[in-house]
């Protein structure tokens, strides 16, 4: 009798290998399919000693020896290589089984997935899984959501699997439908504001108070012992000290200034205007992630605009207050990356109810603290307001947060000014301090644009005097 093996993977690349030897590590016997017979053989070589792991290069052999319910992930291109694998496998698996998609989804993909798949008594489920090639193969954290039937029977594996912080698993249920997809989509939001904002501060601190790479990296790894304590900012301090073997400069100052924002982050940006939700940091680092890819533009651009940072001094520690400089830069970058979570949480506490994904937040917040791209020791001051009122709204109405911010603000103002007193392009700094500004204020100069909007289209106001809805003859 073929061997009854414990989990499935479709795809074999460097995550669904790494994944699957994951799960082997943890006694489970784990089988992939892969077309290419030689992902098959490497994913067979790497497996850990005392393993049970098999590489099939058809899917009838995996289905085929996989003990039911069957639990088969599918780790492939977003799109339609998905369905492509779904529509293959549907004539060989049985009612009762699980389908898991574990890629970077558009969130409502997994929603027409899950309803195809529903009627025809097949559990599916999307998961989030942040952390790269090592978090696979060594911890991830994992986000999935929908199908609680799918995910009771999961939770044992995946709870093995995933990193572990405090002796919890950083995977947990994330709510309805294609919850799962979608917080990992506000998670990859975050991830590009806080890089973003690292890349600003970093443009501060190099061109503005010419600072090199090795200072730069003694600064970051210090701060990577304190408040900032973070995976972003701890790989960042490695950055600085990479030189590169080709000319022996540091790789940094080599790598062309361009980035894309055709994935998730794109998404986060897109979805929360549809929902109305503000989340202005994520947004301008999907827009300076545009701008950056006009790179010959830019170029030109510089040659005739290049005097607007004549503001400077010869001696450019003086940008900044010479004795205050690295401490403004460290608080306003912490302050700017509690704003980047704040946008984001309000996003998911939005989806919860309009979306009626019914997502507890403090288990998003809890499994990313470990394993994932974005954790950071601040999640876990996110975690313990979360438990103290799970329906909080925005995370700027927690106190204890709330003081985290007001003692670092001040920082963040001096950064932001000096930045644009200089023509540093430092938006998503900009972004984090006017958000902040725009919802700590009672009362906003919005009664004047509707005024004009009632002027100009009869669009109405309300007063704030009494209730209802009024129109003004304004000539």
């Amino acid at each position: 009798m073929d061997q009854q093996y414990d989990f499935g993977m479709v795809g074999l690349g460097v995550m669904g290998r790494n994944l699957l030897l994951n799960v082997a590590d943890h006694g489970f016997k784990a089988i992939g399919f892969d077309k290419d017979p030689v992902k098959t053989a490497d994913f067979e070589k790497a497996a850990t000693a005392g393993t049970i792991v098999k590489g099939v290069n058809t899917l009838e052999e995996m289905v085929n020896q996989l003990a039911t319910p069957r639990r088969i992930m599918i780790l492939v291109p977003a799109g339609k290589p998905v369905d492509d694998v779904i529509e293959s496998l549907l004539p060989l698996v049985d009612k009762g089984d699980i389908i898991i998609d574990g890629g970077n989804t558009y969130y409502t993909d997994t929603l027409r997935r899950y309803q195809y798949l529903a009627p025809k008594g097949i559990h599916f489920i999307g998961i989030g899984v942040s952390g790269g090639e090592e978090g696979a193969r060594f911890g991830p954290s994992m986000m999935p959501g929908g199908d609680i039937t799918a995910w009771e029977h999961l939770k044992p594996i995946l709870q093995s699997i995933a990193a572990k912080v405090n002796g919890e698993p950083c995977v947990d249920y994330m709510g309805n439908g294609a919850a799962g997809h979608f917080v990992k989509m506000v998670h990859n939001g975050i991830e590009y504001a806080i890089m973003q904002l690292i890349c600003e501060i970093y443009d501060i601190l190099r061109r503005g108070a010419g600072k090199n790479n090795e200072e730069l990296h003694q600064l970051f790894s210090s701060w990577n012992e304190a408040e900032l304590k973070s995976y972003l900012i701890e790989i960042t301090a490695d950055i600085f000290s990479m030189k590169d073997p080709e000319t022996g400069n540091h790789l940094v100052d080599m790598i062309l200034d361009k980035a894309g924002s055709k994935g998730t982050g794109k998404w986060t940006s897109q979805i929360a205007m549809n929902m109305g939700v503000a989340i202005p940091t994520i947004d301008m680092a999907v827009t300076m992630r545009n701008l950056s890819a006009l790179k010959s533009q830019r170029v030109e651009a510089d040659k005739i605009h290049g005097d607007k940072q004549a503001g400077i001094t010869s001696d450019p520690s003086e940008m900044l207050n010479a004795g205050t400089l690295e401490n403004d830069c460290r608080g306003a970058l912490y302050t700017a990356i509690i704003m980047s979570y704040v946008q984001g949480m309000a996003m998911l506490h939005t989806a919860s109810t309009e979306l009626e994904m019914q997502i507890p937040l403090h288990n998003a917040v809890k499994v990313w603290r470990g394993g994932c791209i974005i954790r950071s020791t601040l999640l876990e001051t996110f975690y313990e307001a979360y438990l103290r009122n799970p329906q909080i709204p925005n995370l700027l109405l927690d106190e204890t947060l709330a003081k985290l911010v007001t003692d670092n603000i001040h920082a963040l103002r001096r950064v932001v000014s000096q930045a644009a007193l200089n023509g540093f392009p430092a938006g998503a700094l900009m972004n984090a301090l006017t958000y902040y500004d725009a919802y700590t204020t009672g009362r906003l100069p919005l009664n004047l644009l509707q005024a004009q909007r009632d002027y100009f289209g009869a669009h109405t106001y309300e007063r704030t005097d009494k209730e209802g809805k009024y129109h003004t003859q304004w000539t």
